[in-house]
């Protein structure tokens, strides 16, 4: 089979078509005709072992997010058929619970393989039945960015109707995270630098736009909104860049989901308002199977489509180029590989 991975060096420059052997499912096992992959901001940290030792070692085939058809079934195996559509889960030992040490290692894309290979072998306890209207295209775009807006929302977060939400930028996560908010009956408050991409933003049903170029202390924005009640929950995905901002926007007991450092791992907070204020910060990353499962009936039920950026989508081959495409910003939702 042939498999895209990170060959000698470390760096999504180094990523090269290779085959190995196709694989045979043992006891509990099962074999996924891969179809599509998408494409997320770890991949490239991964890619340039931004993660040390836990990157993983070389080759490596990347990726966490993907979607494909069950195409081979091993002894004991029964929970899929052949021909069912299924999503790899992020973290093959997260089946259900909160995160904890036991889980350390079962990350696909790193350090483990990853979802870039015509055929994936795995446990069929580490896969979700993709939802039944979706495309391959579209259900691998579930796996990071979608579970991680829904954990954020839903599991921890437990948004209620009339909430208000503030959402950073026009990425997976966040328009992921728009969705599911507009789902629950929430109000919405997004942020970018494009004015294009705000007015896109409305279209998918965001209440409130604010761009943060034009209006760089757009907490004061959000407070405003609000009418200086402050927002309820807000979905942090720019690190200490805006974290600050962030503390001052949400309202006393509020949340902050951390979900993403993009514009800086370190940096001064200010820890002494989210004291007195009784903020939960709360850090997100992903979420098991059994959260996964939860979100597919919700999307089951409402019929959401994932937003892909149809001018950033690649061949399985230039997977580096989807990699490199997303430092500029460009795209508006997920980037995807189809194979």
């Amino acid at each position: 089979m042939k498999v895209m991975q990170i060959q000698d060096e470390w760096g999504p420059e180094n990523i090269r078509l290779a085959k190995r052997p196709d694989p045979e499912p043992g006891l509990g096992e099962i074999v996924i005709d891969m179809k599509a992959t998408a494409i997320n901001p770890r991949d490239l940290i991964l890619a340039r072992r931004g993660y040390g030792r836990h990157s993983g070692d070389l080759p490596l085939i990347p990726l966490a997010d993907g979607a494909g058809y069950v195409s081979a079934l091993g002894e004991g195996a029964t929970k899929y058929q052949i021909g069912d559509m299924v999503c790899p889960i992020y973290n093959r030992n997260w089946l259900t619970g909160t995160s904890d040490l036991s889980h350390a290692g079962g990350s696909h894309g790193g350090p483990i393989d990853g979802t870039q290979c015509e055929k994936m072998l795995i446990s069929e306890s580490a896969v979700v039945r993709a939802p039944s209207y979706m495309t391959p295209k579209q259900a691998a775009t579930l796996t990071v960015a979608a579970l991680t807006s829904w954990n954020a929302l839903v599991e921890q977060g437990h948004t209620k109707a009339g909430n208000i939400i503030l959402l950073q930028g026009t990425g997976g996560v966040s328009l992921f995270a728009l969705q599911f908010a507009k789902m629950l009956g929430a109000e919405v408050i997004l942020t970018s630098s494009s004015n294009e991409k705000l007015a896109r933003a409305r279209e998918l049903g965001a209440d409130h736009l604010i761009n943060y170029r034009d209006n760089p202390d757009w907490h004061r924005s959000a407070i405003e909104i609000t009418n200086g009640r402050g927002v309820d929950h807000i979905v942090e995905i720019g690190g200490t860049g805006t974290l600050d901002r962030s503390i001052k926007a949400v309202r006393p007991s509020g949340t902050l989901s951390l979900i993403g450092v993009l514009a800086g791992i370190a940096g001064e907070v200010n820890l002494g308002r989210i004291v007195t204020q009784n903020i939960r910060l709360q850090g997100v990353t992903v979420g098991s199977r059994q959260m996964f499962e939860n979100m597919v009936r919700a999307l089951e039920m409402n019929q959401i489509a994932p937003v892909i950026d149809e001018t950033a989508t690649f061949a399985f081959e230039d997977v580096g180029q989807a990699l490199a495409a997303l430092p500029n910003g460009k795209h508006f939702g997920k980037v995807v590989c189809e194979f």
